[in-house]
């Protein structure tokens, strides 16, 4: 069959009502996951797996995929509005999107966020319908070492998105990298940094992380501030549903790069959709003419990550239908889903159930036109929620963290953590270190020793073979370049810089 048969295909089996229906559910049920704090699509879908065991495996799968990227953009939605990213790609969101908000420019932030959302959910889609094979071959020649370059890069990358000293944004990284070593190592089984509490057994939670840092952090400098000073959170000025001349100038081309960005590293099992994020950040904030703007409500570190994590979410899927292999914890959920219902994943997935594969990547495209038509006219509702008094809504903010953190593990543990964190995150504000390379290395860190020492067992214990493969040499390289750039230009006036931006 040829490509336009295929979507013709794909099209016939998604618009059927029973399907538009459960697309619809799904992308409905995963904004609202998403603007609650705490409230993830694997819990959700974890929770909703046993329904679809009645249901047809596609209209199982179209269920489940918009859950998955209507809580991408949902999580945006707090992110932007209360400094509560409830997802890892949604941190770099908050870093712009709360200090556009903060400025009255709530807005504009959030129609980026849904417009560069359902770009670069349009070309995710069309770039799996067309290349899925390939792509997939691109990543099934990631091995360990890969992986670990790749890693490398992205916590250099932590390094960037640093405001103010070099030297803290790296003890943040190294702090991140520490807090991921709690837990039990899966090679020996040895406890480590756990201090005999039973709770730590599997690791610090990342949703109790997040939680503490930003969301529990923020309530409490909010609170010793006066309410004048806080920043208001406000429609702005822009009416109906179109940007600025300006906005829409500086927005779109980040929204291009960090679809490009989102895409390439999504098909890469292992956090790739995660780094791509981050990774737009990087660029968008390296090229500016004016990166100072950056950290204090720049449009473009809104709209260039936004785009790259939703570009990330759709292209996720291209391993996980085409190898069987999950690039987050939402794509073993789909792998077990698929299971459930006798269906190996794998490269035959195509060829033995071309409706179901098919179907799903003609439903994305649905599904990201539903989330526009969706949340644009809900902007105006997420935004006057917030002309709440605060003394009125941090109470709720609070409690919907500790809901989201408890429904996690049904742990109250996770609830003390949080709270362990909120405080370190005060702190950490007082000292002006920035908690999003903290963040990053938290998560990169397990999946960074998990493949470094692979590609160790793999050359017993030869080094070398990060040097000798050609994918992992050019990381490195790419990897050593940025610090090249980042330390040499600064070396000189690395101390006027820092205060200067820290003094602003």
């Amino acid at each position: 069959m040829s490509f336009l048969d295929n979507l013709s295909l794909g099209f016939s089996v998604a618009l059927s009502l029973h399907n538009l229906a459960y697309c619809f559910l799904g992308t409905l049920l995963g904004t609202a996951i998403g603007v609650l704090p705490g409230l993830g699509p694997v819990a959700t879908i974890s929770m909703l797996l046993p329904i679809t065991f009645g249901l047809d495996p596609t209209t199982a799968l179209i269920l489940l995929a918009g859950i998955y990227y209507g809580a991408q953009y949902g999580g945006s939605t707090t992110a932007i509005l209360v400094n509560l990213p409830g997802e890892t790609s949604s941190v770099v969101t908050a870093i712009d999107g709360y200090q556009m908000a903060r400025q009255g420019r709530a807005r504009e932030a959030l129609m980026v966020a849904a417009l560069g959302s359902f770009f670069a959910g349009t070309v995710g889609t069309l770039l799996i319908a067309a290349f899925a094979p390939g792509l997939s071959e691109l990543a099934l020649g990631f091995g360990a070492p890969e992986y670990f370059s790749l890693m490398v890069l992205g916590l250099i990358a932590a390094v960037v998105l640093a405001h103010g000293s070099l030297l803290k944004a790296i003890a943040m990284v190294v702090l991140g990298l520490v807090l991921g070593l709690v837990g039990t190592d899966v090679n020996s089984g040895a406890l480590r940094f756990t201090f005999g509490l039973p709770d730590l057994f599997d690791g610090i939670d990342f949703v109790a992380v997040a939680m503490g840092l930003f969301g529990i952090a923020e309530v409490i400098s909010n609170l010793e501030r006066a309410d004048a000073a806080r920043g208001t959170v406000s429609l702005g000025k822009t009416g109906g549903f179109f940007l600025s001349r300006a906005d829409f100038r500086a927005a779109w081309p980040a929204a291009v790069r960090g679809t490009g960005i989102g895409a390439i590293l999504g098909i890469l099992p292992g956090g790739g959709a995660i780094l791509g994020s981050f990774a737009s950040y990087m660029l968008e904030k390296r090229i500016a003419r004016d990166p100072s703007r950056f950290g204090k409500g720049a449009i473009e570190g809104v709209a260039g990550p936004e785009s790259a994590n939703n570009a990330g979410a759709q292209t996720s899927f291209i391993p996980m239908l085409t190898l069987g292999l999950p690039s987050n914890a939402v794509m073993a959920m789909m792998i077990g889903a698929l299971i459930i219902h006798n269906i190996q994943p794998g490269p035959q997935v195509m060829t033995s159930n071309p409706t179901l594969f098919w179907g799903l990547i003609a439903s994305m495209w649905i599904g990201n036109a539903l989330l526009v038509i969706l949340n644009l006219p809900l902007i105006g509702v997420w935004v006057s929620m917030l002309k709440i008094p605060y003394r009125m809504l941090y109470p709720a903010i609070l409690v919907l963290c500790a809901i989201g953190v408890y429904s996690v593990s049904n742990s109250t543990a996770l609830i003390y953590v949080m709270t362990i964190f909120g405080i370190a995150g005060y702190v950490l504000m007082k000292l002006q270190c920035e908690p999003a390379p903290l963040l990053l290395g938290f998560v990169l860190g397990p999946m960074m020793e998990e493949n470094l020492r692979r590609a160790l067992t793999m050359s017993q214990g030869n080094a070398a073979v990060f040097f000798t493969q050609p994918v992992s040499l050019i990381l490195l390289l790419v990897a050593a370049a940025l610090l090249v750039v980042m330390a040499v230009p600064r070396a000189a006036k690395v101390r006027g810089e820092a205060f200067e931006e820290e003094a602003s």
